[in-house]
């Protein structure tokens, strides 16, 4: 029965359910380059909000308090970004060996949900102190990776078993490509938040207004 499936499948001339199929995984791949490329300017701005230059005595000993300047440091940079590709690959081998025994669409569809809900959770992050703020961000980029990493092998694997055998593989190219719309949308999204907060603040004159601790939440929410 799964054979004849297959057979005709491959033999189905393109339909709107193909491109359907496109539209939904390559959403899925979308988001996952979004989450994975905006952190690197969200550490900048939680670096002016959470700390002063204390790594850097040098600049701050020849520069006025209001001018320090703030920086998150590198380590603490490196293990953010890191954390989520670490997930990532958790993810693959867990979902991965889910999607064979539970069925693709619906592990599919649980990955989806862990992303959505890991990235709400990033943007709450619990609270407004440092430490809390980094701990917290640390541990939902984590689980926001493991729901990416299902993303990456089901996708490829639910286009490729809609799609016929002469177009498998601008099927699969079309999805995929969605990750560079993704990288572009995490910097137009940045750019444009940190905009409209720039001309809406109260504190104009300000390196850092208290807006900037909103603005990064809402990055990694969207």
């Amino acid at each position: 029965m799964a054979l004849k499936v297959l057979s005709a499948l491959d033999a189905a001339k393109v339909q709107l359910y193909h491109f359907k199929a496109i539209i939904i995984a390559g959403m899925g791949l979308f988001t996952d380059a979004y989450d994975l490329f905006c952190i690197p300017p969200i550490m900048k701005l939680i670096g002016r909000i959470y700390y002063l230059d204390h790594h850097n005595s040098d600049k701050c000993s020849v520069m006025p308090k209001e001018t320090q300047y703030k920086t998150t440091p590198t380590a603490v940079v490196s293990t953010l970004v890191s954390i989520a590709l670490l997930g990532t690959a958790v993810g693959q081998l867990v979902f991965g060996r889910l999607g064979d025994r539970a069925g693709r669409r619906r592990v599919y569809g649980l990955s989806l949900g862990m992303m959505v809900l890991s990235s709400l959770a990033c943007g709450f992050s619990i609270c407004k102190t440092r430490n809390c703020v980094l701990v917290s961000l640390g541990f939902f980029r984590f689980l926001l990776g493991v729901g990416i990493g299902g993303d990456y092998p089901l996708s490829a694997t639910i286009m490729s078993e809609f799609a016929n055998k002469k177009t498998r593989g601008a099927f699969i190219a079309a999805v995929f490509s969605m990750q560079g719309l993704g990288i572009l949308a995490s910097s137009i999204v940045t750019m444009v938040v940190c905009r409209i907060f720039a001309v809406s603040s109260n504190e104009p004159k300000s390196e850092t207004p208290d807006e900037a601790d909103i603005a990064w939440r809402l990055i990694l929410m969207m």
